[in-house]
């Protein structure tokens, strides 16, 4: 999320918050596809990790390109953090550690995304270049320590810096030393949502292992394919995870709403000015718990949407639903991992057939698996065969689903062309994360330093 919002229109019932979630319902003829994706920033001459200060740095990246693109700057305490497009339709931001992030504008098709990512990464280039700065596009940080990752100067990320050690024991290199691609999908009313939710939820960790990218942690293997993934499994219990009611055949809005009232705040903003909520939910700020402690302690849809970002299950409900399972990769994955989900949700035929696939499929069972994949990826197994024959399966269903969808490129190629990563992945029977692995224990001769020149964009 670029920029902390702070709408002031009061809140009066629980029902405000629900229907403020509510009011992401859309026709299908305005369903878009919003794709983000983070990256790691480091010097070539040595792939040390890129500061926020200095003339060659985070905050000279994002100058540079406000002056080339005109976009909005988005400051902190001073200090520029983002860039917003002047229509709201995209954004730059940073992530705790200097991971750079593209949050593209909601677009039609895979075939726009993947030109807007190619667009931003060459313009990107152009500022960076000079600098001495390259990115790099894997799941987890392979070479720096924790103190030795840059810390961003924002508001949001000091309060959860105090906090993750609380809360998790992963928390840190979470915020730290991951990246991640995301797509964002529309639905059109409570049942769709309940439906794409219900899907997407259960096979958020077939997503992670077909994206495993993430197998070194400080120069060396680190025993995982995605560590990434198992980061996740203990950062804040209480706002992550997989959400056993949304497979209830009657979750709607306002279960997720009443949900995310008794999650931990981390903030509010007042007057420019963030202040530290960790010791309240929201619920309780809704019952006056920051009377005395705060001025205008009365909750706002602002409030409510920002603590809607701070949230961090599988699948994030906002007014569109937020796919989160994956590592982050080399570009042609940036158009893969949307492609992946758009043709499993955006076709009714495809939506039907994943949901059948997965209709009985226990929480348990789903549990078990999401504790298995940052491991075992594809090898995991899942009712006595391995995942990768469910992930056979899957794709097959989003190829069924893009194809169905018919969008074409100039060239008249639909959207099933950026599936191919997922193709070579299947073909192989590996992810990138042992093909990662196979490369240091021979090309890269035990060490990690050419991930940074091989996989860099």
């Amino acid at each position: 999320m670029a920029r902390d919002t702070t709408d002031q229109t009061p809140i009066s019932s629980v029902q405000d918050l629900t229907d403020y979630i509510a009011a992401g319902n859309k026709p299908r003829e305005r369903f878009r596809i919003g794709t983000e994706h983070e990256k790691f920033a480091f010097f070539r001459a040595d792939n040390s990790p890129v500061p926020y200060f200095g003339d060659a740095s985070i905050s000279a990246l994002l100058t540079g390109l406000q002056k080339k693109s005109g976009w909005e700057p988005i400051t902190d305490g001073g200090n520029i953090i983002g860039l917003a497009e002047q229509h709201g339709m995209g954004a730059i931001s940073i992530e705790p550690g200097g991971q750079f992030e593209l949050s593209g504008a909601p677009l039609e098709t895979i075939h726009e995304t993947c030109k807007e990512s190619n667009q931003h990464l060459a313009t990107l280039r152009e500022i960076a270049e000079p600098m001495g700065i390259r990115f790099l596009g894997i799941g987890g940080s392979p070479k720096w320590t924790y103190a030795e990752t840059p810390q961003m100067p924002k508001s949001r990320y000091e309060i959860m810096t105090r906090y993750m050690p609380k809360v998790g024991t992963q928390g840190l290199d979470m915020m730290y030393r991951t990246c991640t691609i995301q797509v964002n999908l529309d639905f059109s009313s409570e049942a769709d949502m309940r439906k794409k939710m219900r899907v997407s939820m259960k096979l958020q960790s077939l997503a992670t292992a077909l994206f495993a990218s993430s197998p070194f942690t400080e120069g060396k293997p680190n025993g995982l394919l995605s560590w990434r993934g198992d980061i996740w499994r203990d950062v804040d219990n209480r706002r992550a995870g997989l959400l056993d009611f949304t497979f209830r055949d009657d979750f709607g809005f306002r279960d997720y709403a009443e949900w995310a009232l008794d999650a931990p705040m981390y903030f509010i903003v007042r007057d420019g000015r963030y202040h530290d909520c960790t010791h309240v939910t929201f619920r309780q700020f809704m019952n006056g718990a920051l009377k005395g402690e705060v001025a205008d302690p009365a909750p706002t849809m602002g409030d409510w949407t920002n603590h809607l970002s701070t949230l961090f299950p599988d699948v994030r409900l906002k007014r569109f639903l937020e796919m989160r399972g994956a590592d982050g990769g080399p570009w042609r994955r940036i158009c893969a991992l949307p492609a992946f989900w758009v043709g499993l949700l955006y076709d009714d035929a495809a939506l039907d057939a994943a949901d059948e696939l997965t209709k009985d499929w226990t929480f348990a069972e789903i549990s078990a698996l999401r504790n298995a994949v940052p491991a075992e990826g594809l090898k995991a197994q899942f009712r006595g065969h391995p995942l990768f024959d469910m992930a056979r399966e899957v794709v097959g269903i989003s190829r069924a689903g893009l194809k169905a969808r018919g969008k074409l490129n100039r060239e008249g190629q639909d959207e099933t062309i950026f599936l191919a990563p997922l193709d070579e992945v299947l073909a192989k029977k590996a992810t990138l994360a042992e093909d990662l692995l196979s490369l240091y224990h021979g090309r890269w001769h035990g060490s990690v330093e050419p991930v940074f020149e091989d996989y860099q964009y």
